[in-house]
């Protein structure tokens, strides 16, 4: 089996959600940890046991020991760090929203294949165990075409002007950071949307704080998603079929519910030891086993695809990035 040196590009939440699972992946090694700020890439290497640390991104990708770069900075830094591990010909993984637009990630992808390197969007959701076993009681065909789908990812989070969630520079407002679930959700079961309508609210940031989202489809089908930084309520998603529902919520251990003909039936699953972060780190590694340069998971056109509606949501909803758009 073949070990993999990975290295972190940006110190900061998800980075260590993420490297908490690495460790304990037999093929991956924790090799090296990069931050603008050295004290702070040597406190994150001391943390999870990274051999390295590194006060900027370009001695990062300048050491011929790293294989693969987990790009983990706030969404604006997204395009600009990809690429530039990219023509350093290190394979990407990096972190969704995949850009803070389609152009950008044209360009993303670009440049993985003009240096015939590896790059995935670390959409984590498309390989845990729950969001598989939905789509394997799905495949079974018993429930009929789906009709409709309602999809939620909200919390009560506290306003703070200075916070990345509120900052419009680094790409802030709930439908990039979370919203991008719900959408997922329905791109996933029930394609791209032919109508789309919203519904944004604004913080005093000029950020968008929460934005409610109606996708209609020429089948007849519709999508109602919702994101929001100040509401507590579920992560959870509703399939509604002719013949039943299939109801989770997305990250929770909570058994899957299967609602056919009044009655209620817990699906249970093998959710693994961790969050699930790892099973898009494990799939990375095998597609470079193979020598491939793209997922045929979350090939580019998923990406691009999913990008593309969010541009549209974006434009709908008034939601504009200054510096990107």
């Amino acid at each position: 089996m073949k070990t993999y040196n990975w290295a972190i590009l940006g110190c900061g939440k998800i980075a260590g959600k993420f490297a908490a699972e690495l460790k304990g992946l037999p093929n991956a090694h924790l090799y090296a940890a990069a931050s603008r700020n050295l004290e702070n890439a040597q406190d994150f290497a001391n943390k999870f046991m990274f051999e390295k640390a590194y006060g900027s991104y370009l001695e990062m990708v300048n050491d011929p020991k790293v294989d693969i770069v987990y790009v983990a900075t706030p969404h604006n830094f997204h395009k600009e760090h990809t690429i530039l591990c990219l023509n350093h010909k290190k394979a990407v993984l990096c972190e969704k929203a995949f850009a803070i637009n389609s152009k950008e990630v044209s360009q993303m992808i670009a440049a993985s294949k003009n240096n015939n390197t590896f790059l995935m969007e670390a959409f984590w959701v498309l390989f845990r165990p729950k969001y598989l076993k939905v789509k394997e009681i799905i495949a079974q065909h018993s429930l009929g075409k789906l009709k409709f789908v309602k999809s939620d990812f909200m919390f009560n989070g506290e306003y703070n002007p200075k916070n990345r969630l509120y900052n419009i520079d680094l790409g802030g407002g709930s439908l990039l950071d979370i919203g991008i679930y719900s959408i997922f959700t329905a791109l996933m079961f029930l394609g791209t949307p032919n109508e789309i309508k919203t519904m944004p609210h604004f913080s005093a940031t000029g950020s968008e704080e929460s934005i409610s989202m109606l996708f209609g489809y020429k089948n007849g089908a519709t999508a109602v998603l919702t994101s929001s930084f100040d509401a507590a309520y579920k992560n959870e998603s509703e399939l509604c079929f002719e013949h039943g529902i299939i109801k989770y919520e997305r990250f929770s251990k909570e058994p899957i519910l299967l609602i056919k003909n009044g009655k209620t039936q817990e699906i249970p699953f093998e959710n693994g030891p961790n969050l699930g972060y790892q099973f898009e780190a494990i799939h990375v590694m095998e597609c470079l086993n193979k020598n491939l340069k793209e997922s045929p998971i979350l090939p580019f056109s998923l990406s691009m695809e999913l990008m593309n509606i969010l541009d549209k949501v974006r434009k709908d909803a008034g939601i504009v990035f200054p510096n990107h758009d």
